[in-house]
């Protein structure tokens, strides 16, 4: 079984569980001090989505983070490579008029060119080849189209062993360890599009696990922000937001 095949099996049988329990409730799981990335995510979303604009979210998996898009008015076409993903997806949001789902690989596409003013994509971009999905990208955009996305960063060697283990596990497939976005893969979209914003965050992240022992939630989203802002060490952030303009 191929990886592709092995992940897309993995958010079948998560959705098929939820949608045979009833349960549409999918939450994000994060502390708020692991916010601000996502916040960051929404800010930029808000602040170039306009009125009437075609959205098309990537690996949009369950809707973690399409209700947030779909509870701004915004016109929302919501793709995932698992079709029960997409079930779940248009049972859950079957009362938004402006909403579609279905089942598409972030490789290839079903869409023509030039079809989206905003792409956006949050945690999704290790699921397909880095080098394919953003050329499918930056394809299916019209000319001043903007591409928003929030994922992980793969170049901390601590966040890296992590992720090992996860797949020592089985809980998740080569591939995504292999393509977990990098510095090297924001600097192709930076010559890829014509104007690209990138923001890091988490730099400290990998010292929560001790911090919680001495400070609560919001002190260590103060103390790792300000750490961010006035540090601005890239290499070790735990996530990142990217803004790029075609």
């Amino acid at each position: 079984m191929t990886d592709k095949n092995i992940e897309k099996k993995r958010y079948d049988d998560r959705a098929i569980k939820l949608i045979e329990a009833n349960n549409f409730e999918v939450p994000l799981g994060l502390h708020s001090y692991m916010m601000e990335p996502i916040d960051s995510y929404k800010k930029n979303l808000l602040a170039n989505v306009f009125n009437g604009a075609r959205v098309l979210e990537i690996g949009a998996g369950m809707g973690e983070n399409t209700e947030f898009l779909l509870n701004q008015g915004f016109n929302v076409h919501a793709t995932d490579i698992s079709s029960k993903s997409v079930e779940f997806l248009k049972k859950k949001y079957a009362s938004y008029s402006l909403f579609e789902a279905e089942v598409a690989d972030m490789e290839s596409l079903p869409f023509n060119d030039n079809s989206f003013d905003v792409i956006c994509s949050a945690g999704s971009l290790s699921y397909g080849d880095n080098s394919i999905v953003m050329n499918e990208i930056y394809r299916v955009l019209v000319k001043g189209g903007i591409f928003i996305a929030i994922d992980s960063l793969n170049n901390n060697p601590i966040y890296k062993l992590n992720r090992y283990i996860h797949f020592l596990l089985g809980n998740r497939s080569k591939s995504t360890l292999q393509r977990m976005p990098t510095i090297k893969l924001l600097e192709k979209y930076t010559v890829k599009f014509d104007n690209v914003e990138v923001a890091y965050f988490g730099s400290l992240t990998w010292l929560f696990p001790i911090l919680r022992k001495f400070l609560n939630d919001d002190l260590m989203k103060e103390v790792s922000s300000s750490f961010d802002k006035k540090i601005n060490i890239k290499k070790s952030a735990f996530k990142f937001t990217i803004k790029a303009i075609k």
